[in-house]
């Protein structure tokens, strides 16, 4: 059996060193709140506020280190409450997408795109996925056995060496599925 633990991703914001610089000065560096499952991801101390055409969210946690593009990462629920119409891509994958304000301590800054629904994926490490014959960016069929167990379709095989073995899913998929974080899925294709 693929067992794999799960991971709920609420929403989040990836931020550039430039735009941590303008939202919170100069020089200013992350700091560590708590380590994430995937080796060197940490969940930040610091939190922004994001402003989209309906409504704000006023503490959004920034996930570290810094990345090389801003995005911001939203369930469907967050982009009705916020006012956008984000598309449902792979992290990183921001091309063409809307943008929104973000408001920091020391200033603010108005992303030209970059607000994303996270697709589901699985990180592998290249030995699982070796072991259990998975390619990276496989599409996959993945059960979650909460208080209301889902088949999940077209979860994303994500390989690497530098990953570690887990489910990424967001609060709303989570919440219909009645599982959490820790909570075990399994591969069924």
């Amino acid at each position: 059996m693929k067992e794999v633990p799960i991971g709920v991703s609420a929403r989040h914001i990836h931020l550039s060193e430039e735009h941590i610089a303008i939202l919170f000065g100069a020089g200013y560096q992350l700091q560590v709140l708590k380590d994430l499952s995937q080796p060197g991801q940490f969940a930040a101390k610091e939190t922004v506020a994001v402003v989209g055409p309906k409504g704000k969210f006023d503490t959004v946690r920034i996930l570290g280190p810094a990345r090389g593009r801003s995005q911001l990462e939203v369930s469907r629920t967050d982009t009705f409450v916020l006012g956008v119409n984000a598309p449902v891509r792979e992290s990183g994958n921001i091309a063409g997408t809307l943008g929104i304000k973000v408001i920091g301590p020391a200033g603010e800054v108005e992303l030209q795109e970059g607000v994303i629904v996270a697709a589901r994926h699985i990180h592998f490490h290249t030995s699982d996925a070796a072991k259990w014959g998975i390619q990276d960016k496989a599409r996959l069929r993945v059960k979650v056995n909460g208080e209301r167990p889902l088949i999940f379709e077209d979860v994303i095989a994500r390989v690497s060496d530098q990953f570690a073995l887990d489910m990424h899913i967001d609060t709303d998929e989570a919440n219909a599925a009645g599982t959490k974080t820790g909570d075990i899925a399994v591969i069924l294709e």
